[in-house]
């Protein structure tokens, strides 16, 4: 197995002109398969809370959860750099509560960095976190937590001042110490550019083709939420409707009794079936 992923290891493939890769998870076991498929970025996002908890937005996702989910994700990884997202007002409150909560990530649950949404307002946090120790990846453009002050779930920075604003955020993001920025359904060229002007990588999620590196939500890419599919999102199999399938057979077998099988079953000597028999006849 490779060594595990570092910060300089990232920033050397994004140097030599290889994109990253970057994929949501939330367990162990899809933790395993997403490490060995060798997937560099792995972010425990607060998505979570709608692909795994059914809620619909991700405002309900507590430290709690994420350091849960998050600690399960990082035993799985053994070479994937893991991202653990703070979640809704775990860093807003002051400086140092998001310093505290960014150390329980890295302490709790041994992710190798933390993500946070926001620009200028969240620099003084980003700076508390870096001058901690801690690595922090920055979020802008659709950010979730404050979707219903952005207005809603949709593309951000379409129009030239908004689009300024993104920059001027990536900008003081990278000031403040972070070593890459998420950027979320953001209008490609506004992407490209601002990955030119930046000297930290850009990770696009709906975001084009000009970033540094590309993510995904897993559920989405392997088609297990079926609520929506975000229209940046490809899917690569559909696993969701196979595990329905293999479930409708589960039940079709059981009701028909062809499940279980004698070679599902286990047997018990001829001497000892005697003896338990002719106990059980007296009971």
């Amino acid at each position: 197995m490779p060594d595990k992923l570092t910060i300089p290891d990232l920033l050397e493939k994004v140097a030599r002109g290889e994109p990253l890769s970057m994929i949501t998870c939330y367990d162990y076991p899809t933790a395993r398969i997403i490490d060995r498929a060798g997937v560099d970025l792995v972010l425990v996002g607060d998505s979570v809370a709608m692909t795994v908890l059914g809620h619909p937005n991700t405002l309900p996702a507590t430290m709690e959860i994420m350091l849960l989910f998050a600690e399960a994700v990082a035993r799985g990884c053994e070479r994937a750099f893991v991202i653990g997202d703070m979640p809704y007002m775990s860093y807003q409150v002051s400086v140092s509560e998001a310093i505290r909560n960014a150390g329980r990530f890295m302490a709790e649950a041994g992710v190798d960095c933390v993500k946070l949404e926001g620009g200028r307002a969240m620099c003084d946090a980003v700076r508390g976190i870096v001058k901690a120790g801690i690595p922090v990846m920055g979020h802008l453009g659709l950010t979730p937590q404050s979707a219903s002050a952005i207005g809603g779930y949709k593309v951000q920075g379409r129009s030239a001042q908004a689009a300024i604003n993104i920059l001027e955020d990536a900008l003081a993001l990278q000031d403040a110490g972070a070593f890459a920025v998420l950027l979320e359904l953001v209008p490609a060229r506004v992407t490209e550019v601002i990955t030119q002007k930046l000297d930290i990588p850009t990770i696009s999620i709906g975001s084009g083709a000009g970033a540094s590196g590309f993510c995904q939500i897993f559920h989405d890419v392997v088609g297990m939420f079926e609520a929506f599919t975000p229209r940046h999102a490809k899917q690569y199999a559909a696993i969701g409707a196979e595990l329905r399938q293999a479930m409708e057979r589960f039940v079709a077998e059981i009701k028909d009794r062809t499940y279980p099988g004698p070679e599902h079953s286990f047997k018990i000597a001829a001497e000892e079936l005697r003896e338990f028999m002719t106990y059980a006849e007296k009971r």
